[in-house]
């Protein structure tokens, strides 16, 4: 080891303040909930609640690091931050160059410049602080509502004033199931760009089993209604692995074909044996027992698919690093030739990974479509499928970086909204936002240069994509 780096520090000293950390924590998780208890109680201490939890967030975070032995696993968080505060930089620009007061100013600037910089603030102040609102809700409201909970039993405020991060969540969804699939595809070495055909697809299977099946209760109607979706997307990711396995057909062209197949197809079936209603385009309505419930009354629209986003979450992460399948997988997908010397089969693991990969996809469909839709008319896809490549690569093709991209196009795409209403920014300005984030992402060297960092590339470069088209 080189002079000038210290020595890392020993191992039973982390152990021990991992060990004197681990009850601080504890205790402020127990202070939390004892928190909430007394509030209920004696209606009093809701202020104890907030600075509590965000205490015990930091305390999360030095248990992380201690367990790290070093702060290198925040390192590659670095770029990802970076590239969302540049986008965010750039759209503030954007959002004060596309104001006509702002326009008008800039025009006179030389007599009022002040005048001008502060228009233009005002500008991006007031879209910046409705797409939080629209986004995250207004922590003023949020509070006022939860004190009139405890105090007076009565929960419409804080319902509405949860409603902004209730649909932030909800938008979020389908974002992180087809972020999964994508990523997974990735790890893989493979292109999965048909999530969109597969998104639709495991929405129409789950939907035709949500009307057509009748007299069952809900405990098997509903799980028979997501496995038919599941399997859909399954069966239109494993035809794509298959051609390639089999033929050596490349994914990409397949994926993209088969997203046309499918476009096509619903569309056909809306238009003739599906469709419910002459002219309505859409079929008949999924039956009570096939929705997903919802947590809340409306207009809150939070469902359960949340929590299969979340199993989903976690079965990747297992899959991929505790099992030795997933352990094939990565490793056919980084190094083809060296997987198949020491005896893998690869279109074993093309098939299945691609199959997988479409299961999450249709997955995304059902939370659409028994959760929000409860039938499926044309127009059903929104682009879910095609914006899951940026969350892979946002997110590092990991789990939890997909989550956490998923969760900023949740909000970007919820708080967009507000934000023109109330501040008459164009959508159009969070598609640019969305886009410059992945701009960044993929291409890390342009915010290593612009913030003179000096960070390794092999910390920043994203997972393996593909292997190529002569793979």
């Amino acid at each position: 080891m080189s002079a000038n780096q210290p020595d890392p520090p020993a191992p039973g000293f982390l152990q021990a303040q991992r060990r004197r950390l681990l009850p601080l924590f504890l205790g402020l998780i127990g202070l939390i909930f004892l928190a909430v208890v007394v509030s209920i109680l004696t209606k009093r201490g809701v202020d104890l609640i907030l600075p509590l939890f965000g205490l015990s967030v930091l305390l999360l975070i030095g248990l992380i690091t201690l367990r790290a032995g070093s702060f290198n696993w925040l390192r590659g968080a670095v770029i990802p931050l970076l590239a969302v505060t540049t986008a965010l930089i750039i759209g503030a620009f954007l959002i004060a160059f596309t104001d006509r007061a702002v326009l008008q100013a800039l025009g006179n600037f030389f007599d009022d410049p002040g005048g001008a910089l502060r228009l233009a603030w005002n500008a991006v102040a007031t879209a910046y602080s409705s797409m939080f609102e629209g986004a995250i809700g207004s922590p003023t409201r949020i509070a006022d509502g939860l004190e009139e909970w405890i105090m007076s039993g009565e929960a419409r405020a804080f319902r509405s004033a949860m409603r902004p991060i209730a649909e932030s969540l909800t938008r979020s969804i389908p974002y992180v199931l087809t972020g999964l699939a994508v990523a997974l595809g990735f790890r893989a070495g493979l292109f999965n760009i048909g999530a969109e055909g597969q998104f639709l697809i495991g929405g129409l299977c789950a939907v035709v089993v949500g009307f057509s099946v009748t007299g069952l209760p809900a405990y098997i109607h509903l799980p028979l209604a997501i496995l038919a979706g599941a399997a859909g997307g399954a069966v239109w990711g494993g035809i794509v692995g298959a051609l390639k396995a089999w033929t050596g057909a490349h994914e990409v062209i397949n994926t993209i074909m088969m997203n046309w197949i499918a476009f096509r197809l619903v569309e056909w079936l809306l238009r003739g044996p599906l469709e419910a209603t002459q002219g309505t385009r859409r079929t008949a309505e999924i039956l009570d027992t096939a929705k997903l419930p919802r947590f809340f009354e409306p207009p809150i629209r939070l469902h359960a698919g949340l929590f299969i986003a979340i199993a989903a979450a976690l079965f990747v992460w297992w899959f991929l690093w505790k099992t030795t399948w997933g352990f094939e997988m990565r490793t056919v997908g980084a190094n083809p030739n060296a997987a198949r010397y020491s005896g893998m089969n690869i279109g074993r693991n093309v098939i299945l990974a691609m199959a997988l990969s479409g299961t999450l996809a249709g997955l995304a469909g059902v939370s659409e479509a028994l959760g929000l839709t409860h039938n499926m008319t044309l127009g059903f896809q929104a682009g879910y499928g095609f914006d899951s490549i940026a969350l892979a690569l946002l997110g590092n093709s990991h789990p939890g970086g997909v989550v956490l991209a998923s969760l900023l196009f949740g909000v970007l795409r919820s708080g967009g909204t507000r934000m023109m209403s109330v501040a008459g920014v164009p959508l159009e300005i969070t598609s640019i936002i969305q886009a410059m984030v992945i701009i960044f992402i993929a291409a890390p060297a342009i915010v290593r240069s612009l913030y003179r960092l000096d960070i390794r590339r092999d910390e920043m470069e994203p997972a393996t994509i593909t292997r190529g088209w002569g793979s």
